[in-house]
């Protein structure tokens, strides 16, 4: 692998825009894959994504872009999908059989594909048939939004392979990007799902009324509870305060560009599920991530009183004040 490598990423959201832009600073051409026909036309008017990221500006000679999946997958060696999870199983269902063969997928997609149950490496090696060295993750913390504002941030490129995860990781580094790798492709996938639930609960509590001090205990419990998770789902040896696990953990609890905190904050303040959905302009992955989670958590039996009082919120029907008021009696 080297810089003749054609690099694609498949998604038009504020994650995949970040991405691109990250991947411009050191290729010559990158492929984007976007739905919205519109929004690639408007990419090649006006450089820049008409739904987000709107202030990062790209040059378009430098971008090849199509509204095809299938004719991004053929042109690229390494395909980034940055698709939300709720989407991506639709998404691919367009994709032509056996084209995903030969590639290098790496997921930017925090979260599990809800039809399969699935982190997204895990389905793609399932459904597909991938092997696991030809699979990687991009996480953080970093958020999409810092990245456009060129504000030094932190990447983990994990991957079974080591070499692609470094080749990946070069693409990705700049002055303002620092990156790092890992062979814990499993468990960051899982930390990168977890934290949205996490973020959701802090939210919740904000909107309760709860204070920094809550919230910390909240923090420091839960990064204990995906502790407990992960080793369920997959044991081997990491250290869970690595900004992979933990960093990424506390940068969407706290930060006010975490769209998982503001749906959950909504939630505290009162609004219903469908209504906090509505009034986002973004999805909030953890929503589908809870449910999925809790599913896995049912069979594996880890301790999770932070994901337990979430999923009784969203799918229960349950009343936030009442949830938070228990779960703080269990949080140490």
């Amino acid at each position: 692998m080297d810089k003749t490598t054609k690099i694609a990423v498949l998604g038009g959201g504020s994650w995949a825009t970040a991405i691109v832009k990250m991947l411009c600073e050191n290729l010559d051409e990158v492929g984007w894959y976007m739905r919205s026909a519109y929004a690639v036309e408007h990419i090649k008017r006006n450089e820049h994504n008409p739904n987000y990221l709107s202030s990062v500006e790209f040059k378009v000679e430098q971008l090849k872009l199509t509204s095809d999946i299938n004719e991004m997958i053929a042109y690229a060696d390494v395909c980034i999908f940055a698709i939300p999870s709720a989407f991506v199983y639709t998404e691919l269902q367009a994709v032509t059989e056996g084209s995903l063969k030969d590639k290098i997928i790496f997921s930017a997609i925090k979260g599990i594909v809800p039809e399969t149950g699935l982190i997204v490496g895990e389905h793609f090696h399932d459904i597909y048939g991938i092997p696991f060295e030809n699979i990687g993750v991009i996480t953080g913390p970093c958020h999409a939004e810092e990245v456009a504002l060129e504000r030094l941030s932190y990447l983990t490129v994990a991957c079974d392979d080591e070499e692609k995860a470094i080749f990946l990781a070069s693409c990705l580094e700049s002055d303002y990007i620092n990156t790092k790798i890992s062979d814990d492709i499993i468990g960051t996938e899982y930390a990168a799902m977890l934290k949205n639930i996490y973020a959701i609960a802090a939210g919740i509590a904000h909107g309760l009324g709860y204070g920094d001090n809550f919230q910390s205990v909240l923090m420091s419990n839960a990064i204990r509870e995906m502790k407990r998770f992960i080793r369920k789902v997959h044991k081997m040896k990491r250290n869970i305060n690595d900004s992979a696990y933990l960093g990424d953990l506390l940068v969407t609890g706290y930060s006010v560009f975490s769209r998982n905190r503001l749906f959950g904050n909504m939630l505290g303040k009162g609004y219903t599920v469908r209504s906090a959905q509505l009034e986002m302009s973004m999805v909030a992955e953890g929503y589908y991530a809870t449910k999925s989670a809790f599913k896995i958590n049912a069979e594996k039996g880890a301790k999770t009183p932070i994901l337990d009082a979430v999923y009784s919120i969203l799918y229960e029907d349950k009343n936030p004040k009442k949830v938070f008021k228990k779960l703080a009696d269990k949080l140490d």
